[in-house]
């Protein structure tokens, strides 16, 4: 049909007898290639006007598709455009370069296609991880791994399709990638691991982006930026990047504080031995405060407890926690009980106690800065300095250091 049209338009120039061959061929080349632009801009023209209708609606699939389809349509009309105008240049010319015309276009077919693909792909996992979109939007992690894993299927039948297009036969290049993967997986077996490594991240879940995350095997710790098929990018809480191998983390404890339920407060005060007898008063109001706080989880495990006697104080232990797993609403939260705990402690008339040391000294031993020179007033006599000397001593034996 496209002949018998070229015949037509070509009859009809020739007709005039003014132009050469080469000026009838531009001519329709010229009027090809304008075609194509107009119906290319009337297409784009559409889409948007079909898009802004459509987004109207509540339907967000219809508003996915068509914004995946809009730049790959103009895309195909170019394709086809470009292929008409090959088309009559080869009718004019018998050039070798226009004999894979036929080739091209379906190479360029593949392409569009992969391209509106890949497109709708990513509008896709827009839609399904946008709280703005959904109302339960789902997993970032799982929706990328999913994406990813559509992405590499599209590229790899694309790429088959294209080489038996090309006149490659696919069974031999099976048979070939089958003897070459061997190869490379010898020599590409830390790749490999990755990848692998990456798949049971995506499969097993144990952290996803956003999540804090840490190893007591490693120096590993900061919030989950990215998780690729090799690489894993932590930001560090000093705000340094940190890309770890996918492979690391099939062989370590990974430990997620994201996914902790409370926080823990474990404190252990001490009183003053001279504050024993307020010692049941204390613990039970402090009980009952801990019970009665509103930040505290009452649910949970709650100890308030005479511990030990210890070198310095008598020790309560203080375990319980928080309903938040907020860091700095943590902070708070631990500040406020600490305060009440010191109130409760003051209001028996008890007091927080610190390292101390008594030192008694025997009759005789002179503490440093016995050895001062008498005073004007003080006697001169032997028996004066004696009895001045034994004054101090006793003074010292009753000192508390």
């Amino acid at each position: 049909m496209l002949g018998e049209t070229l015949s037509v338009l070509n009859g009809w120039i020739k007709e005039f007898g003014m132009l050469s061959e080469g000026w009838r061929a531009g001519i329709l080349v010229f009027m090809l290639v304008f075609a194509t632009a107009t119906a290319a801009f009337i297409a784009s023209r559409v889409i948007a006007v079909l898009e802004n209708k459509f987004s109207a609606t509540q339907n967000l699939w219809d508003d996915a598709v068509l914004h995946a389809v809009c730049k790959p349509v103009e895309a195909f009309i170019w394709l086809q455009g470009v292929y008409w105008a090959s088309e009559v240049a080869h009718h004019f010319s018998d050039a070798e370069i226009f004999r894979a015309n036929g080739t091209l276009l379906q190479v360029g077919f593949v392409w569009v296609l992969v391209w509106a693909l890949l497109r709708l792909v990513k509008e896709a996992e827009k839609i399904l991880t946008s709280p703005m979109k959904v109302r339960q939007p789902m997993d970032y992690t799982t929706v990328s791994a999913i994406s990813k894993l559509l992405r590499v299927v599209v590229i790899i039948t694309a790429v088959l399709t294209v080489l038996q297009t090309l006149g490659f036969s696919i069974s031999g290049v099976l048979a070939f990638g089958g003897v070459g993967g061997i190869a490379v997986g010898f020599a590409a077996k830390d790749l490999l691991a990755n990848f692998f490594g990456g798949f049971i991240i995506h499969l097993d879940r144990p952290f996803k982006v956003g999540d804090w995350v840490r190893s007591p095997d490693r120096n590993i710790e900061g919030t989950v930026e990215h998780i690729g098929w090799r690489l894993t990018t932590i930001r560090t809480f000093d705000k340094r990047p940190l890309y770890v191998p996918n492979a690391t983390f099939t062989t370590i404890a990974v430990e997620n504080p994201s996914r902790m339920t409370n926080r823990r407060i474990s404190e252990t005060i001490g009183i003053r031995y001279a504050d024993v007898h307020a010692m049941k008063e204390i613990v039970d109001e402090i009980r009952d405060m801990l019970k009665k706080h509103e930040d505290i989880a009452a649910n949970k495990t709650l100890i308030v407890n005479f511990l030990a006697f210890n070198a310095s104080s008598l020790d309560i232990m203080v375990y319980t926690f928080t309903k938040t797993t907020q860091w700095v609403r943590f902070h708070e939260v631990k500040e406020d009980v600490l305060l009440k705990i010191s109130d409760i402690i003051e209001s028996h008339g008890a007091e927080v106690a610190f390292p101390t040391r008594t030192l008694l000294l025997p009759d005789g031993v002179k503490a440093r800065g016995d050895n001062q020179e008498p005073r004007a007033s003080e006697p001169a006599s032997e028996d004066g300095q004696k009895q001045g000397s034994g004054k101090r001593a006793e003074k010292q034996d009753a000192s508390s250091f």
